[in-house]
């Protein structure tokens, strides 16, 4: 084994793997001189490189893909009786599959260290912006939408037509795709400015546009991404809460508690899966803009492993998403355990539909209120 070599820093270019498609060492967004220095040791910080990231990724990639195919197959087996939440899952549901689809990439990214190519880097650029701006606000549109069936069932019943869902989502996405074309034009494969023999996919082209859009993709994604969703994630469903903690006492106790409990893990679970994340981009950002500074080789070392640990909790959101919205609700279940019959599960799936067949109770929004615990979702 020879020696590990030094690694060469620089002090403003720390970027998570997925933040562009790989912008790990691009371009910083300051247009000052750079300012680089030499860690006596990367062997640790690239084995970090080599076996946390793939096996992360991988874990997100199988379970996610299988999640989300399992919710988009049984959705679209109903899709012409779709209730309005389901409609939202199910575009969540193709947000986080093509969102994952730019994993593999990735992977062999850290493998093999290779670049696919301008087109390549543009289109996953691009891929992975847009379906990561549509899931953060989708989550949200769902929150919403559970607002108005509880807390204004009467009111809301002409804003929660199929139709109107629909043309929501198409607007939506198309949103995401005009926030995301700068992504396209922007991103370019280069060699790494601290590392010559390594081509990376960055910001390398435009100079100065691009180094604003940069920081403009990280505000937004701040706001977009994490701030927005979680404001009004945390507000309906504490409305929702509240609206069910008030409820009549003919809706049994159980119930109303299950309901708040599971409209409280929803919010928790986002917040803890992108609040590190956030986090830790802002630390990079303000460090980029030298609104810090004096930080050692270690504190940077730590800086970038904290930026993949992050992004790496935050996308595993996407195979959390169909346990806490689709798997949870009771119609669900018993749709994909028919389906799992229909596949040859054989005796077992069959006696767990007949026994929640006879146990199911009705659920109905007409006054507003669920009566089952899952159908807050």
């Amino acid at each position: 084994m020879g020696e590990a070599k030094g690694i060469v820093y620089d002090k403003e270019d720390f970027e998570g793997i997925f933040s562009g498609y790989d912008q790990d060492e691009g371009p910083n967004i300051s247009n000052n001189a750079m300012h680089q220095f030499t860690c006596d040791d990367s062997a640790g910080l690239k084995g970090f490189h080599t076996i946390f990231q793939p096996l992360v990724y991988s874990v997100v990639l199988l379970l996610g893909v299988t999640g989300n195919s399992l919710m988009m197959t049984v959705l679209l087996r109903s899709r012409g009786h779709l209730r309005i939440t389901e409609i939202y899952l199910l575009h969540l549901a193709l947000a986080d599959l093509l969102l994952l689809a730019t994993f593999p990439f990735a992977l062999v990214q850290v493998f093999m260290r290779v670049v696919f190519g301008d087109v390549l880097c543009k289109l996953l650029g691009m891929l992975n912006r847009l379906n990561f701006l549509s899931s953060s606000l989708l989550l949200a549109c769902i929150s919403f939408d559970r607002y108005l069936a509880i807390v204004h069932a009467v009111p809301s019943l002409q804003s929660r037509r199929p139709r109107n869902v629909h043309l929501t989502c198409l607007t939506l996405w198309l949103l995401c795709l005009a926030l995301s074309i700068p992504n396209m034009v922007f991103l370019s494969v280069g060699k790494n400015q601290t590392d010559p023999s390594q081509t990376l996919c960055s910001f390398y082209s435009h100079g100065i546009h691009a180094n604003n859009w940069r920081l403009t993709d990280r505000v937004m994604t701040h706001v977009l991404c994490f701030f927005l969703p979680l404001g009004v994630m945390t507000y309906c469903y504490t409305a929702v809460g509240l609206s069910l903690y008030r409820s009549p006492a003919r809706q049994r106790s159980q119930e109303k508690k299950g309901a708040i409990r599971l409209a409280f893990l929803v919010t928790a679970v986002f917040c803890l899966c992108w609040l590190p994340y956030n986090i830790t981009v802002l630390m990079k950002t303000m460090i980029d803009l030298r609104l810090v500074h004096g930080l050692d080789c270690q504190a940077l070392t730590r800086m970038k492993i904290s930026l993949v640990v992050a992004e790496s909790l935050g996308y595993s959101h996407c195979c959390l998403n169909p346990l806490l919205y689709a798997f949870a609700g009771q119609r669900f279940r018993q749709d994909l355990l028919r389906l799992l019959v229909r596949w040859g599960c054989g005796r077992v799936c069959g006696r767990v539909v007949i026994q929640t067949s006879s146990s199911r109770a009705s659920a109905s929004f007409s006054e507003g209120l669920p009566t089952a615990t899952t159908n807050i979702l």
